[in-house]
């Protein structure tokens, strides 16, 4: 892909293009999101623009364009398409919109959403998709993990069950393939966009370069050359398998009597990504071993399907078809979450329970600071009160709110102050 072809230096693009990229998840979103939000100046001077006010502005605007209800956090999103569809219509070079959960929107939501975009004839902008993907040998239990961080208490034997279910009509089913399914994806998101104007850029095969994928992202959406800060600030990583089998168990007993504002940052953010996932000894979260024939077969029919149609591949296809079963030992080594080792999951819970500890210290702390200031606050009004000055003023206000032209002085006093006070 030619990228946004944008002139370093020349601060516009020869012609309105968009990016739109609409996942899938777990394929290093979340870090790209947070490098083009941080950067969002620098790309502008390259005529380049991701339009956010906030870092999850595109994650609201998805939540609205699908009419998604997310803990209610839906409520904050009425609106944010069309603010976003808006900014991308004024700018005059290239626009970047991204965000994983737009791979399941529907034909209609689609419509609407690249017709908002390019304008009413589509012939105002070009189009282009990216879609970045990774192997289904990794994207099972990453999905899974990521329905447990999201305050499910599923076991991964349903959520297999459920996902490989020809019939694919449960919730968990549906939403997995709806973003995962790549054909499927591009059939919706890709139907009025030419071939050529579509591109996947894949996950690499683990052993790769650490900057590898980064390199992707950078040529797929033209940023190479731009000198960006790439220091990772946000990122959702992974947890092992007792980490997410504590999870799990956290879950159970939480999520009837927390309320979702309140599990984002103590359970999601402090517990998950912040504590458990820095953790190093438990097993790796894997695919099941006799599921690896089936996820590759699959992933194998998706790759002929690619290559028929011909789309720009920012990468190797044949990350797409997962790394080898292992021998017969590696197999057998297979660490089930459901049945997790207890000693492992009882360190994990250690830690747990002293970053919560932690945490509510300085929560307390914090307390006794604002409940010292309100104390302070109260004792300079109690002694302003107690003033001779005070009461006079009191005793003068009350005498002309018994007169009307008293009233009416009293309010062109206070339209003269710019407040509504007693004081005068």
């Amino acid at each position: 892909m030619a990228g946004a072809e944008v002139q370093p230096g020349t601060g516009a693009a020869t012609r309105r293009r968009v990016l739109i990229h609409v996942g899938t998840p777990k394929t290093g979103t979340s870090h790209l999101q947070d490098v083009l939000f941080r950067n969002a100046e620098v790309l502008r001077e390259h005529g380049i623009s991701y339009p956010a006010e906030r870092f999850d502005a595109h994650f609201l605007a998805a939540l609205d364009l699908m009419k998604l209800t997310w803990g209610g956090l839906e409520l904050e999103a009425v609106g944010a398409w069309d603010r976003l569809a808006e900014q991308v219509r004024e700018w005059p070079g290239t626009s970047i919109i991204s965000h994983e959960i737009l791979a399941t929107a529907s034909r209609m939501q689609v419509d609407r959403a690249l017709t908002s975009l390019a304008g009413e004839d589509g012939q105002d902008a070009e189009v282009h998709l990216i879609l970045s993907v990774r192997d289904l040998v990794r994207q099972i239990p990453a999905e899974w993990q990521e329905n447990v961080k999201h305050r499910s208490t599923i076991s991964y034997a349903k959520f297999l069950d459920q996902i490989t279910d020809p019939a694919r009509e449960s919730r968990i089913g549906s939403w997995f393939w709806g973003v995962q399914e790549i054909p499927d994806i591009i059939n919706r998101w890709g139907a009025s966009v030419p071939p050529e104007r579509i591109h996947l850029v894949t996950v690499p095969a683990p052993g790769a370069p650490r900057d590898e994928l980064w390199r992707r992202f950078s040529q797929a959406f033209g940023l190479d050359g731009l000198d960006l800060d790439l220091t990772p600030e946000r990122a959702n990583p992974s947890l092992g398998v007792a980490e997410t089998a504590l999870l799990r168990r956290i879950n159970r007993e939480v999520v009837k009597t927390v309320d979702p504002a309140d599990y984002r940052p103590l359970v999601r953010e402090l517990l998950a990504h912040q504590t458990l996932s820095r953790r190093a000894g438990s097993p790796r979260l894997t695919l099941p071993p006799h599921l690896h024939t089936w996820a590759g077969e699959l992933s194998a029919t998706w790759v002929e399907e690619i290559e028929r149609r011909g789309y720009d591949v920012v990468g190797d296809l044949g990350d797409l078809l997962g790394a080898p079963l292992g021998s017969a030992e590696e197999q057998a080594a297979w660490a089930d979450p459901d049945h997790p080792d207890d000693t492992l999951v009882s360190r994990a819970a250690v830690d747990a329970i002293s970053a919560l500890l932690t945490e509510t210290a300085r929560l307390r702390r914090v307390e006794g600071e604002l409940g010292h200031e309100l104390a302070q606050t109260r004792e300079a009004l109690e002694r302003s009160y107690l003033r001779p000055s005070y009461r006079l003023r009191e005793r003068l206000v009350r005498l002309l709110e018994e007169t009307r032209p008293g009233r009416g002085l009293l309010m062109v006093y206070r339209r003269a102050r710019g407040r509504n006070s007693l004081s005068v």
